[in-house]
This record gives C-alpha cells, sequence and structure tokens, in this order.
C-alpha cells in the first residue's frame, strides 16, 4: 500500500484498536490458476498469538477460495469510515477533490484450522465477540450435534500476521486552518462516515489548535 509518511500511523494499539472496532474484513490470496480471489468476512484478533498476533477466522466450505489458502502469503484489508472532501470546503483557490480515509492492511501466513474442537473453539469466539454487548446475547452451544452440523459447513483459518501497514489519510499535509474549516464541512453532512472523519481529523490537528 501506498503510504506517506504524513498519513502512516505506527501505533500498535491504535492499529489494533481499529482491527477490532471494523473486523468486517477482505481475504485476498492466490488460487490453483493463478487468478487472485477475495472473501468479505468477520475476522477476531488473537494478540497473543505470534509476535505480531494471528488473525482467525472461517469460510463457508462451499467456497474454494479455502481449497489453495493452507500455507499461503495473504493480504487482510480492514476499512474504516471514509468521505469525499470538497475543494470548496478549503474556501481557497487552486484545490481539487480528495477522499479522506482509514484502512489497515496485514499481511500474513494462512494456516487451515483441521482439528473440530479447535474449530468449534473459533466458532464459540465468534459468538462471544459479537453477542456480548446485546442485551440478551445468543449463546453458541458447541456440544450439540447442531453445533457439529454447522462446524462441518465452514473451514476455519489462522493468518499469522508478519506485518501491518495502516494509513489514516486525514488531510494531515494541509494547513490547520484548512483542516479545521473541512473538519467543520465534514459534521455538517448527514453521512455517519463524515462525522466520523472529521472526529479523527480534529484527533490529529496539532494540539494548540484543537
Amino acid at each position: 500500500m501506498y503510504v506517506p509518511p504524513h498519513f502512516a500511523q505506527r501505533d500498535p494499539n491504535e492499529i489494533r484498536a481499529f482491527v477490532r472496532g471494523h473486523s468486517f474484513a477482505t481475504l485476498t490470496s492466490t488460487a490453483a490458476d493463478g487468478e487472485l480471489v477475495a472473501s468479505h468476512l468477520p475476522l477476531l484478533l488473537d494478540e497473543q498469538a505470534g509476535s505480531q498476533g494471528t488473525l482467525v477466522g472461517h469460510l463457508a466450505r462451499a467456497n474454494p477460495q479455502w481449497q489453495s489458502l493452507e500455507g499461503q502469503k495473504v493480504l487482510v484489508v480492514f476499512s474504516g469510515p471514509h468521505a469525499y472532501i470538497s475543494p470548496t470546503w478549503y474556501a481557497e483557490p487552486n484545490t481539487v477533490p480528495t477522499w479522506n480515509y482509514t484502512t489497515v492492511h496485514a499481511y500474513g501466513t494462512c494456516r487451515l484450522v483441521h482439528e473440530t474442537a479447535e474449530l468449534l473453539g473459533i466458532l464459540r469466539d465468534y459468538v462471544a465477540f459479537y453477542e456480548g454487548s446485546l442485551p440478551e446475547p445468543w449463546r453458541f452451544d458447541h456440544e450439540t450435534e447442531f453445533a457439529g452440523r454447522m462446524a462441518a459447513q465452514v473451514v476455519g483459518f489462522r493468518v499469522e500476521v508478519s506485518r501491518w501497514e495502516a494509513k489514516w489519510k486525514l488531510a494531515q499535509n494541509h494547513p490547520v486552518a484548512r483542516r479545521r474549516r473541512t473538519i467543520a464541512a465534514l459534521e455538517s453532512q448527514p453521512s455517519h462516515d463524515a462525522r466520523q472523519i472529521a472526529d479523527l481529523m480534529r484527533a490529529t490537528l496539532p494540539k494548540e489548535s484543537t
């Protein structure tokens, strides 16, 4: 990913928090015939596994992507809020439209999960993560026949991360006054993403100007 220095996010805590908060990702790999393939799916981050953490997930067994994943180097993309930026908001001549966004790329090696007990553990962790904040969380009873049938229809995998890249493109290369005008314009937009980008932009302002 092209990441100019002023857009690079290097704080590992910020990156991990982003992955937890935007866990619906794109898993990209190469099929047996050399074609690129991608699947969109939620992934959990196991911060204790591997030096850079390990991403944990599962694919439908009917999805052929899993058949070539074992031992393959893969790219996982996590996308955050994004918003169009109009040059009219700068209130200055000789400016152009752009797009502000946040994203994280994870690179690593994929290993399939072959043990049923480990796969059931992955499914249990999924449910606990996504149901945990609900007032009446659904419970996944991994010991039932139903759970076994469901597990047979998916393939679990782990991606041990070797490298993270994170890009917060939030106008850090623009003058502070222009950034503040852009933030105000974004806050007036109906889009939830636009308002999130405004909040993220404000967090990047020099402390004396916030």
